[in-house]
């Protein structure tokens, strides 16, 4: 797995010391890039490929529509940002945009389902994976109730108010339970999880899908949506980046024409944070405009609420198809071809938590999701360019096939952590250490790198020693410097300028040496080759990073003490279950240039 080296575990291996080091080492489990022919001859049922670039420009753009202009602009005008609403979003979509490239890139060489849960397990790790895949079943659950209960208000204008509403869509209070339930919220999010089970080509070719899209947006964040359906798009590499790259666009400048229009009518300390668009309409005497408009809302709403809906049973399919979650999550329906258990499991969840709980108070969460997630994947990037996964993972399975292609080579004993082992090495010329992963018998062979290297292969492993470090010193400098950046409220600031020259000096030194050594030639090859390529590498996706990794910080100390319970739970969800079925639990590891010969010579699909 390029840098990281697999060792199994020394005699005695039941002790504490080497199972805190196995554990550590099934964090760093990579997996590879999935080729066209073990999609279509796996074990796992594939996704229909039914989307192109109309379809995906729909679900770009559907899964922003709505809750931004309809929900929350009026408290963002109001409370942050005044009158520079119009500059707030062009900044907003200039950071978005960034990302974008970073997402496409990862899109088109990794074209499978699970957005930046897959990219992220590919380039990063299986623990930072689980732990992304986790944050993004939150952040599309509670987008998608918080979208749901933000319906009713606007739909009640057609009766001319809340209190008009039929008795079966109405809000209640609850006294014994001191809640209100919106069981409008609960219904239109099975109505449209049973739309989404009948399977993607039929519910993003419906009519009105784009209705009311000429509004504020919630967030740029529909491309998210957008790669979460790669393994669905019949031509990926050509595709997604455009989908990505005009869905982005369209929002970005509705966004901002929107906001000039809303600041131009009502002045932005006298918005409405419920309805801010009709209300102001109606305040200028347009009551004609109001119907309209709510007409649109409804739409959009309904529109955004399938997009946050629609990722999720992706992104459980993904990990449930590694093994990380029960296989029941990766059942896919043979006549629509989509994940409807899935689907329907994610349609239960945000309709049980649209109708008991007012989700405004966890929208902060949201955000957490999509910003760790725009920040791995340019991370990624990084690492794709300059140390891409060099081992490939194999199935346990083909230890016959290289216990027959051992028998070539001579046995040697090395040293595993500092004490002589019993556990035979085969020395094989231009070969790397691979082993099996944990819990292989300790008496398996491993094949050692020859002790002859030649000069052009320990300038490569120090262009890549180099490269990763420096990476290690742009992560850490961005902490550093944004930490720096939002603390004046709890540093002194002698301490603060300290912290920020530190992380400053990283962040350089990280830019200027990524800028100033080659990138890996393997990139070229790396994935589905004939996409599109990030550009500016490594500047665009540091400045990712360091505007992603800002504004996670500044999402305030409540919001990241209700994100840190939800993690700690996926901490021992993984522990518990994910970490010892994975797929990789007893891989073998071995390098690219050997992958072929080992799976040619037993038929296992690469």
């Amino acid at each position: 797995m390029g840098l990281l080296e697999f060792e199994s575990l020394p005699n005695g291996g039941g002790s504490g010391k080497g199972c805190i080091s196995w554990g550590f080492r099934s964090l760093k489990r990579r997996k590879q890039v999935d080729s066209a022919q073990a999609r279509k001859y796996g074990k796992h049922p594939q996704l229909a490929k039914e989307l192109s670039i109309l379809e995906l420009i729909a679900i770009g753009v559907g899964s922003t529509i709505g809750a931004g202009v309809y929900v929350l602009v009026g408290t963002v005008a109001r409370e942050h940002c005044g009158p520079a609403l119009t500059i707030s979003f062009l900044i907003v979509g200039i950071a978005a945009a960034l990302s974008a490239f970073c997402y496409a890139e990862l899109a088109c060489r990794c074209p499978s389902a699970g957005s930046a849960y897959h990219y992220s397990y590919i380039c990063v790790g299986e623990g930072v994976a689980w732990l992304i895949g986790w944050a993004l079943i939150l952040e599309y659950t509670i987008g998608g109730s918080a979208v749901a209960r933000g319906i009713s208000p606007n739909l009640a204008l057609f009766f001319g108010g809340e209190g008009n509403l039929p008795v079966f869509l109405a809000r209640t209070y609850i006294p014994g339970l001191d809640v209100v339930v919106d069981p409008c919220a609960a219904l239109l999010v099975f109505v449209v999880t049973g739309l989404l089970c009948m399977g993607i080509k039929e519910v993003f070719s419906m009519d009105g899908m784009l209705a009311g899209s000429a509004t504020i947006f919630f967030a740029y964040i529909g491309f998210d949506s957008v790669s979460c359906t790669a393994e669905e798009v019949k031509n990926p590499q050509r595709d997604l980046p455009l989908g990505i790259g005009m869905s982005l666009s369209i929002c970005c400048m509705l966004y901002m024409l929107m906001s000039v229009v809303i600041v131009g009518l009502v002045p932005y300390y006298a918005m409405d944070p419920d309805t801010p668009i009709s209300s102001a309409f109606a305040g200028q005497g347009m009551q004609w405009a109001v119907y309209i408009i709510t007409t649109g809302a409804v739409t959009a709403l309904c529109s955004n609420l399938m997009g946050s809906l629609l990722p999720q049973p992706r992104i459980l399919m993904a990990m449930a198809r590694d093994g990380l979650l029960p296989s029941f999550f990766s059942d896919v329906n043979k006549r629509t071809q989509v994940p409807v258990k899935s689907t329907i499991v994610t349609g239960i969840c945000a309709a049980l938590l649209s109708f008991f709980m007012d989700v405004s108070q966890l929208a902060g969460m949201v955000s957490v999701g999509t910003l760790l997630a725009f920040t791995i994947v340019a991370i990624s990037i990084l690492i794709l360019r300059y140390v891409p996964p060099d081992e490939v993972p194999l199935s346990s399975s083909l230890h016959e096939t290289i216990d027959s292609v051992s028998t070539q080579y001579s046995y040697t004993t090395p040293e595993i952590d500092g004490s002589n082992t019993k556990d035979p090495v085969i020395s094989t010329k231009n070969s790397k250490y691979f082993q099996p992963e944990a819990e292989t018998s300790i008496g398996y062979p491993l094949i050692v790198k020859d002790i002859e290297c030649s000069h052009d292969k320990l300038n490569e492993q120090k262009r890549r020693r180099l490269a990763a470090w420096n990476i290690a010193f742009v992560c850490i400098g961005v902490f550093l410097v944004t930490s720096a950046a939002s603390s004046a409220e709890y540093l002194p600031g002698t301490a603060r300028y300290l912290l920020c020259g530190i992380g400053v000096s990283l962040l350089l030194c990280g830019l200027i040496v990524l800028s100033w050594i080659d990138q890996d030639n393997a990139r070229h090859s790396f994935g589905h080759i004939g996409g599109f390529t990030c550009p500016y590498v490594p500047l665009l996706p540091i400045a990712s990073i360091l505007i992603n990794v800002y504004l996670l910080i500044n999402l305030g100390v409540g919001t990241w003490i209700r994100v840190s319970v939800w993690l700690i739970l996926g901490v021992f969800v993984y522990l518990c279950y994910g970490r010892t079925h994975s797929l990789l639990h007893k891989a073998v590891y071995v390098p690219k240039e050997q992958a072929g010969e080992f799976c040619q010579s037993s038929g296992y699909l690469t």
